[in-house]
């Protein structure tokens, strides 16, 4: 025999309550009859008492939920519905003579078991129609009004539907901004703060905690995303940072829902944040919470709400307690006297099959068209396995929803503490009374604001665990501040001390460098030098300017040079200076001997004139000294070469007579008056004006000029003279480069027989000596683009000098000052002739005339 599959379904059902043992009780009771009962005026009451999936289902049968398990915070404030009405019921002062009845049904958190009840609860009085009409203002529904139900999806669902219809709808646990907008839910009213509230809550404490980089978990329904982005916005003007932000799912069947909350938690660990705002319900905070604890999520501290801090749900996951820390923000309540009393009781009395009879033969006088058993599982609920709920259940804001509606109803009847008229009454009428006047519930006054809630304020709590036993502690409380006593949490454990500090305050001369997925999260990172630290940027300085690393502002930079006064150039104005003084007293001496042999023999005033280039050279160090320009960029080379070319021209004219005399002895006395005399001044002349051209050419071709480098040193702008052509460089220096080789290799290899002077090994030495630091001039001045370009080139410059002065000249000095007696002319007069190798040459080849005086 085959059975329908609603009736297969059924049987799973049973199967599997049974099999994961939902029957606390051996013995069912009568608790589920007492959600209902009869009155004058009914209340309906819509509340989640089973934690469930749908189970959908293609066919025209009602839809079940598919799982068994039993809420018992929604069962608790089902009772507390049932314990208001009977207190009401009771009262000698509030509608003293009229009956209220209820009639409460699962919404099991889900739109579609919700609707059916809030249809039934739409329709007229003693039928099961719902009236299309264009005026409601005379139509009376089965219902006064409605109470619940707790989640904001589901409030959004159900505000439309009632508010089309004019019914006030009060809930006890709906949060969501969206609700407060009158306009769109005129009908809807709130027993608790709006989630602006609590978000503004939240952020106080993370400010007042220091807690500044966080992320931000909301489940993937209206409670969650709304305030989620209320979240949002209001962190952003408390300089909090989102280090993340993230969405978890509700709908734990869906195949990608452990993909997602893997996700999440993977992204806790790049992001490596510590403090985390999770606004979920019980069952999605329960499902993030057991994957973070099975995916070994180190401590974290967790911010969360009532929704799920005390829920027994989230509590009973196992090892739940290796999470971290965790506090948050209940809505501010206070026990209702006598309601664990009164549960207490009822679960007695429920098992007694006498009030079992009389329950169900009141309830047979409500219509019979109802949706039948409300709640299966609670006729198999003991009181143990409420009580630990009970405790800490948040049951006034159900109580105080009731009790709104009541004072409604009895302003809107018109009664008097003694009675009330049992007049017929709209539910519209009800909602001007519950707009304009304040009541009381437990002992308190309460008052709707314009949004329709109630400001109650909220507690914070923190999970305290000793010996495996949750404690809930009370640390601080929010109304219009928020006040923490940071002495009852145990903020720091000897594993865990959260840090939560995304930024600080930038000290001067720092930026804010960002890090994270957003531009509020950054850190503190100094402005190297030649950039300032200008509002959130390094700004870099002008071209003129630097800055130290870590600094507010730029400074003008200082120019540099070769400054006159710096140890390094006195150093070399010594050398300059005894140079010069050098190259004057061989010049003194020389004038003051010019017709003595060896002066003669050195050549005369060639050699007063030689020394006067190198007094020149000498002097034109001091263009390398001081602020130079484009004018004195371009006479530096000239004035060198030129004078360099000029001494070398005399030491060229010394050199070819030294050849004629030695290796062509034949010729020598042809052409040696070419080289003696006035015809020698002529000679020099020649040899100066290749170098005059080539200097023309280089103005030609391009001059040095004047460079302002600003990238070279940090704090200063170098000023140099940098080479246009370096082919006219070569030219210049080439030249004088060729006059010192057919010096040197003129001199080079000529031998003197000792009783004679030598004048060709002063050369070769002076020209050795000039190529050495001439090889070693162009190396540094290649490279260098520094002031030791100008210090290299007066090194250069005074060397060279130096080298010829004391290879050619100050040996002659000596002789004239301290061995006079060898200034003969016999001792000079052949001094260039080379002796015959034998008697026999000597006499075939009769020594050549020596070099007339000049």
């Amino acid at each position: 025999m085959a059975f329908p599959p609603a009736a297969q379904i059924m049987v799973l059902e049973l199967l599997l309550c049974l099999s994961f043992g939902c029957a606390a009780a051996l013995k069912p009771t009568c608790l589920s009859a007492q959600l209902t009962k009869p009155g004058d005026y009914i209340l309906g009451g819509l509340f989640p008492m089973l934690n469930s999936t749908l189970t959908a289902l293609i066919t025209h049968v009602t839809p079940v939920c598919s799982h068994c398990r039993l809420y018992v915070d929604g069962l608790i404030w089902a009772l507390g519905m049932k314990f208001a009405i009977d207190q009401i019921n009771n009262s000698t002062s509030l509608l003293p003579g009229v009956k209220l009845g209820y009639d409460m049904y699962d919404t099991c958190f889900e739109p579609a078991v919700t609707l059916q009840p809030s249809l039934l609860f739409l329709t007229q009085n003693s039928t099961t129609g719902i009236g299309v009409l264009c005026n409601y203002s005379d139509y009376q529904p089965r219902v006064m009004a409605v109470i619940g139900p707790y989640m904001s999806s589901l409030c959004l669902l159900t505000a439309k539907l009632f508010g089309f219809f004019w019914i006030p709808q009060v809930s006890y646990g709906a949060t969501s901004e969206k609700l407060s907008n009158t306009e769109l839910y005129p009908t809807f009213y709130r027993a608790v703060p709006s989630d602006k509230s609590l978000v503004e809550a939240v952020v106080l404490l993370l400010t007042k905690l220091g807690w500044n980089w966080i992320a931000v978990i909301g489940s993937d329904d209206e409670y969650g995303r709304g305030a989620q982005e209320q979240f949002l916005n209001t962190a952003e003007n408390h300089s909090i940072c989102i280090a993340f932000e993230g969405i978890i799912p509700t709908d734990l069947a869906d195949p990608n829902a452990k993909h997602y909350l893997e996700y999440t938690i993977n992204l806790i660990n790049i992001t490596q944040v510590n403090i985390i705002v999770l606004f979920s319900h019980s069952l999605s905070a329960q499902a993030l919470l057991e994957h973070s604890i099975r995916m070994g999520l180190s401590k974290r501290v967790w911010i969360g709400t009532e929704t799920w801090l005390l829920s027994d749900i989230a509590t009973s996951i196992p090892n739940i307690q290796s999470i971290g820390i965790v506090l948050g923000f209940i809505v501010k309540t206070s026990p209702v006297p006598g309601f664990q009393d009164y549960v207490a009781h009822l679960f007695t009395s429920v098992e007694q099959e006498d009030f079992c009879q009389e329950s169900r033969e009141l309830n047979q006088h409500l219509s019979p068209d109802t949706l039948g058993t409300r709640c299966r599982q609670c006729d198999h609920v003991s009181l143990q396995a409420v009580l630990p709920s009970l405790s800490r259940a948040q049951v006034e804001p159900v109580h105080v929803a009731v009790y709104s509606v009541a004072h409604a109803l009895h302003r809107a009847l018109g009664c008097t503490q003694h009675e009330c008229p049992r007049a017929p009454i709209r539910p519209w009428q009800l909602l001007q009374f519950l707009d304009t006047f304040p009541f009381e519930a437990n002992g308190q006054q309460f008052r709707f604001d314009q949004s329709h809630g109630i400001s109650s304020g909220y507690k914070l709590i923190f999970w305290s665990w000793e010996n495996d036993t949750l404690q809930y502690l009370f640390v601080g409380d929010y109304g219009e501040s928020l006040y923490i006593n940071e002495s009852q949490m145990e903020l720091h454990t000897k594993d865990f001390k959260p840090t939560a500090e995304c930024f600080k305050q930038c000290k001067p001369g720092q930026v804010r460098q960002t890090k994270g997925f957003h531009h509020c999260c950054y850190d503190c990172t100094d402005c190297s030098h030649r950039y300032f630290a200008d509002s959130s940027t390094c700004t870099p300085c002008l071209q003129h300017q630097w800055s130290p690393a870590r600094s507010t502002r730029c400074y003008d930079r200082s120019e540099r040079y070769l400054f006159w006064t710096e140890p390094l150039t006195i150093a070399l104005l010594t050398l300059m200076s005894i140079t010069m003084s050098l190259a004057c007293l061989a010049a003194v001496l020389f004038l003051k001997n010019l017709e003595t042999p060896l002066v003669q023999a050195s050549g005369g005033k060639l050699s007063l004139f030689a020394l006067l280039t190198l007094l020149l050279l000498c002097l034109s160090c001091c263009l390398y000294i001081g602020k130079p320009s484009s004018n004195i960029c371009m006479i530096q080379p000239m004035v060198y070469v030129l004078c360099l070319s000029a001494c070398f021209s005399t030491f060229f004219i010394k050199s070819l007579e030294i050849t004629l005399v030695t290796e062509f002895p034949h010729c020598a006395p042809t052409f040696l008056h070419w080289l003696t005399q006035r015809r020698a001044w002529l000679l020099v002349a020649l040899c100066l004006l290749p170098e005059c051209l080539i200097c023309l050419g280089y103005l030609y071709l391009g001059p040095d000029y004047l460079v302002v480098d600003y990238k070279s040193l940090p704090t200063e702008v170098l000023l140099l003279c940098n080479t246009e052509s370096w082919f006219a460089f070569a030219l210049m220096h080439g030249y004088n480069s060729c006059l010192g080789s057919a010096c040197f290799l003129c001199t080079f290899m000529v031998q003197t027989s000792a009783k004679k002077y030598n004048f060709a090994r002063g050369i070769t030495f002076a020209f050795l000596i000039y190529f050495i630091v001439f090889i070693f001039f162009v190396a540094v001045f290649v490279t260098l683009k520094t002031i030791l370009r100008s210090v290299a080139q007066i090194g250069t410059t005074l060397v060279i000098s130096l080298g010829i002065l004391v290879t050619y000249y100050i040996p002659k000095c000596y002789i004239i000052v301290l061995k006079p007696h060898l200034n003969t002319v016999d001792y000079f007069q052949n001094s260039i002739e080379e002796e015959p190798e034998d008697s026999s040459t000597r006499d075939n080849n009769p020594d050549p005339p020596s070099p007339a005086p000049q």
